[in-house]
């Protein structure tokens, strides 16, 4: 199997995460149910008169792409593929509201046009003039995974040397109305939400956008190797630490010799359980959450790749993610575990580069 390297990694989040200093800057949130990303100032990337016909989602992704590729050096990638677990939501509910509107005659098709999941994906390549394979996954929290295991293939099968991936998810109001009814959203009463030891369900919703460019030859920008993934649906939650040792085994690894784990805690007592099982596999490990900073999102594992590759790559823990207080000198292995929901739990391992 060729190496695979993280050699850029580019985040629009609920954290100033454009900013160069902003792991200084990092501000865990509790208080508030929907969180929104702090997005840039499109008119410096965008033309006004395309941005106004972008969504968020489609905006967010646009500028982080040229972020990812700028610091990568690259100009035109050979592969783009995107994750996603809404797509572009917001034209979606313009679409359907114009079809109640207008009794569902009349309509301009320009809402449904963009309210199609690879949207993103085709935005970007249009951007680029970029006529390589093109490709939007849409697995609700392992679409980011699925996208980095296709482009892992790519890069393996000879098929292509530099892959731009990515992740994106928006809110909009009535989904965000609708996942208070359903109880996805915590109700107010519920906050201040307790991540770690919460005793209450459901969760704070975030948004973000997250680009990486994937390459086979290790870079000075290089973040990290990209050593494996792992995806299942369903895990039974007895079975838990047994998914993360078949996955360590079959890397010819055990618990010791994983130096941090990145576990996705949100606050929904229900799910948080698979957790807190496999923190119980790593005594040694340096044990890391960070849905506080990011929210839950169905992408949200973009934001936690992102961290990954910058503790790899600096040698440093932000303390605002610790959960205990174990402090590695050499950071080396870092395994990231997440689901949504206690639905499609994945694992990824990265490596220093």
């Amino acid at each position: 199997m060729i190496p695979v390297y993280i050699n850029s990694a580019a985040c629009i989040s609920v954290q100033d995460t454009l900013n160069e200093n902003f792991l200084q800057n990092l501000n865990p949130e509790n208080s508030v149910l929907v969180l929104k990303a702090i997005e840039p100032n499109y008119k410096e990337f965008i033309p006004p008169a395309m941005s106004r016909r972008m969504s968020k989602t489609v905006k967010m992704s646009s500028v982080a792409s040229k972020y990812a590729l700028k610091e990568a050096g690259i100009k035109n990638p050979d592969a783009i593929i995107v994750g996603t677990g809404m797509g572009c939501s917001q034209d979606s509910e313009k679409f359907l509201k114009n079809v109640l509107d207008n009794n569902e005659e009349f309509l301009t098709p320009t809402f449904f046009i963009q309210s199609t999941h690879n949207t993103v994906s085709g935005q970007i390549a249009l951007a680029l003039q970029c006529h390589a394979y093109n490709f939007t996954y849409v697995n609700t929290s392992s679409s980011l995974e699925f996208s980095f295991l296709d482009a892992k293939l790519q890069i393996n099968d000879g098929e292509a040397e530099n892959v731009l991936v990515g992740s994106t998810d928006e809110q909009t109001e009535r989904t965000m109305e609708l996942y208070k009814l359903n109880n996805t959203i915590k109700k107010e009463e519920n906050l201040p939400a307790d991540y770690l030891n919460s005793t209450t369900e459901g969760v704070i919703w975030g948004e973000g956008s997250s680009f990486f460019v994937l390459g086979k030859e290790k870079t000075e920008h290089s973040y990290a190797q990209l050593k494996d993934i792992q995806i299942l649906n369903k895990v039974e939650l007895d079975k838990t630490q047994k998914f993360i040792e078949d996955f360590l085994t079959k890397n010819n690894l055990t618990n010791e010799d994983i130096d941090a784990v990145i576990l996705g805690f949100s606050g929904d007592a229900k799910s948080d359980v698979y957790y807190k099982q496999a923190m119980d596999l790593f005594p040694n490990s340096a044990l890391l959450y960070y849905k506080h900073l990011s929210g839950e999102f169905n992408t949200a594992s973009g934001f936690s790749t992102f961290m990954a590759c910058h503790i790899l790559k600096n040698q440093e823990i932000p303390e605002v993610m610790m959960i205990n207080s174990i402090k590695k000198e050499d950071i080396a292995t870092i395994l990231l575990y997440n689901h949504l929901g206690g639905s499609d739990h994945s694992l990824v391992l990265l490596e220093k580069a």
